[in-house]
Formats: structure tokens, sequence, C-alpha cells
């Protein structure tokens, strides 16, 4: 198979994907008869050629994905005028201290916001697939470490916990998370207590996931990636 035509493979697989594919899923195109480094470098040329459109072809944390550019939400939310419900400013400093200070526990999360936390305000990122219990610390009452998941860096739009900005005066700012700092009720009586509920799957029209300062992504498939914003609204406030 030429250069041309296992482009064209790629290219079709990856639009047609409902979320990241990895280079070996993609090697599995080609019966493995193209090796890792080949693969690697046909999707860089893919990158590029995708370069003056407006859809680009990025890598994440699971793989490689298609998604519109941040100039073009602004045309694709004409598509999806209503908003949805924004996580509470609570919610985004407790997902801050998470991403910030992995592994941690409930007890970390309220020594450092000093307030209690909802245990359903995190069972809410667990659902969503952004935090996982990935064990206990050995102290009394075992409690259970926290840390945020592959899927939190997909819908960030990240390879690695690495990208993530650095921490202003050493504390987590969850005003890097600014698409979900939108309350769609006061929490001020509630104190920590709650978060908006997560928004649903969002589809684009054109096999695109948006990824823009203050939107959602949109992707090609029902990846439910609406509720968190993208790399664009996550790296510029450094």
């Amino acid at each position: 198979m030429n250069t041309v035509d296992a482009k064209r493979v790629l290219e079709t697989a990856l639009i047609c994907a409902p979320l990241p594919v990895s280079v070996r899923d993609l090697r599995a195109l080609f019966d493995d008869a193209l090796g890792t480094d080949t693969v690697k470098g046909l999707l860089l040329e893919l990158r590029d050629d995708w370069a003056l459109r407006g859809v680009e072809l990025v890598q994440v944390a699971s793989g490689w994905r298609f998604q519109s550019r941040p100039e073009m939400r602004v045309y694709l939310d004409r598509l999806h005028p209503e908003k949805p419900p924004r996580y509470t400013r609570a919610a985004l400093e407790t997902l801050a201290i998470i991403a910030y200070k992995q592994p941690v526990t409930r007890g970390d999360i309220e020594d450092i916001r000093g307030v209690t936390v909802n245990s359903l305000l995190i069972k809410q990122f667990e659902d969503r697939g952004w935090v996982e219990v990935i064990g206990h610390r050995e102290t009394v009452g075992r409690p259970a470490l926290l840390a945020t998941t592959r899927q939190f860096l997909d819908d960030l739009g990240l390879q690695s916990l690495d990208q993530l900005p650095a921490m202003q005066a050493g504390v987590p700012q969850p005003d890097l998370f600014k698409a979900l700092d939108e309350p769609a009720s006061n929490d001020a009586a509630a104190g920590e207590e709650g978060t908006a509920p997560a928004a649903g799957p969002e589809t684009a029209v054109v096999t695109a996931e948006e990824l823009d300062g203050g939107g959602a992504p949109q992707t090609a498939a029902v990846q439910d990636t609406t509720g968190l914003d993208g790399q664009a609204s996550l790296l510029p406030q450094v």
C-alpha cells in the first residue's frame, strides 16, 4: 500500500471513530504491516494535510482524533444555542485540587478548601469519568485516594498531566477550567455542596470536536465531552 492510500485509510478510520484511537489500534488497520514509527509519520503528514482546514488532527492521552479548530466555535455554537448547565465554583476548586495534588483523599481536599466536601460531588466526577479511586491511604479508616483519569486528559485535549499549566503561587487555580466556571445556581448557601448537572453528549455536524476558550469539545460521534473546557481555555491563562 502506498502512502496516499495509507493516509486515506487512517483519515477515514479517525473521522469515523467515536473516541481517540491509539497508534497500536491504527496499526491493526494494516494487519500490522506498517510499523509504529511509520504510522506515526503518516499521522503527522495527515495532520499537516489538514493544517488549513476548519478541522484538525490532534494527539491526546488516549490516541489521535479529529476536532474542530477554536475559531470555528462561534459558528458551531449557532447549531446548539442552548448552553448546558455549568459546574459551580466549589466543584471547580475540588476538581483543580484533585488534578494538581493527586492522589488526594477527601480529607486532603477539605483541609485545602476549608469546607466539607459533599460526597455526591466526587461521585459526579467519577460518573463523568474524570476521577477514579486508585487506592487507599494506609491510615485510620483507609480513605480512598482520588486521581484524574485518561478521560479527563482527553476532554482537556492533553496528552499527559505534565501539560497542565503551572500552579500560581503553588495553589491549584479553578479558573484553568473556565468553561465549567459558570454556576447554574448560587451555591453560597450550600457552601461546598452542589454542582450543576453534568452535561450530556453533544455531536458536531462535520465529524469534529471543538476545543475552544470557553466552548465545549464537539466530536465526530457521541463522545461525552461537553462539560469541560478545552486546551485553548486551559493553556493561555498561564
